[in-house]
């Protein structure tokens, strides 16, 4: 598999894509399961207004979802130099800047949008990151997204405490940290809150590095270029009222930069899922 990978890495993107795009809609009608979460977390985040706008939304993120897939081996197994090439535009790296110079730290938060793996990349060209990993269950695919994501002033923090512990020192120093916000956490380790008017459990761990640290909160995201023309990155300032929740903050600040873009969001991932030993939301109170 990591000969495969290495084989295509040698392809143009805009090939890889296109391969993608065919990719998705394989996937899409071979898997029910698939397709129909896909089409129902899609339905419901309300995003259409009539049958025909729903379905060109859908057929667009069928495909862009096998990019996604397909992208993969363009930006792990070729050398980060030729990848960053990639990056044909960049709007808002002076808000990163200007977080960093704060000297309180920066969480850079980083939805599954687009191709959201060049992001830590692009910053790691840059500057120093932090960003947490949790090994997949396949030992291929684990050598492939450690050598893919661990490169250039990248440092990969364990999905546990010692690994919270190694972000909340990296933001005590002034330095940055990669977080995905819409990943599901653990039972005990979320809340529910609305994201596209549905209750999802999302990660208080962002909250408590805010307090522990004052850090500074960047959202960043990633945003595919028509025919394989490459990436255009979007940097912004977040602000967070720490006397109201964080979760509910950061997923409606989620959803502006979603709506801009949704045909790109990964609408097939379990988001509204509830956590094992969890209260499902109707019976803790939330909504």
């Amino acid at each position: 598999m990591i000969i495969l990978f290495d084989v295509l890495a040698r392809l143009p993107l805009s090939v890889l894509h296109r391969i993608g795009m065919l990719f998705g809609w394989v996937t899409y009608l071979s898997s029910r399961r698939y397709a129909a979460r896909l089409r129902e977390n899609l339905h419901k985040a309300g995003l259409t207004h009539s049958e025909e706008e729903f379905r060109n939304l859908l057929h667009a993120n069928v495909k862009e979802a096998g990019k996604g897939v397909m992208e993969l081996p363009w930006v792990w197994r070729r050398p980060l130099e030729n990848v960053l090439t990639g990056v044909k535009q960049c709007h808002g790296w002076e808000h990163m800047e200007a977080a960093l110079a704060q000297g309180k730290g920066v969480i850079a938060l980083t939805p599954h949008l687009g191709c959201f793996e060049i992001i830590s990349l692009f910053i790691a060209s840059r500057l120093s990151i932090t960003t947490m990993y949790r090994p997949p269950r396949w030992a291929f695919l684990d050598k492939l997204m450690h050598e893919g994501r661990a490169r250039g002033q990248t440092k990969l923090a364990p999905t546990d405490l010692g690994g919270v512990r190694q972000m909340l020192k990296t933001l005590k120093h002034g330095g940055i940290i990669g977080v995905l916000p819409d990943q599901v956490p653990g039972n005990g380790e979320g809340e529910w809150a609305p994201f596209f008017g549905r209750p999802a459990y999302t990660m208080t761990l962002i909250g408590k590095l805010i307090k522990s640290s004052n850090a500074a909160v960047v959202m960043c995201s990633s945003e595919r270029l028509p025919h394989g023309a490459g990436y255009a990155l979007h940097f912004a300032p977040l602000t967070i009222d720490m006397a109201n929740s964080v979760p509910v903050q950061i997923n409606a600040a989620l959803e502006t930069v979603i709506r801009n873009c949704p045909e790109q969001y990964l609408w097939s991932y379990n988001r509204y899922k509830v956590p094992r030993g969890a209260l499902p939301p109707d019976a803790t109170g939330d909504k």
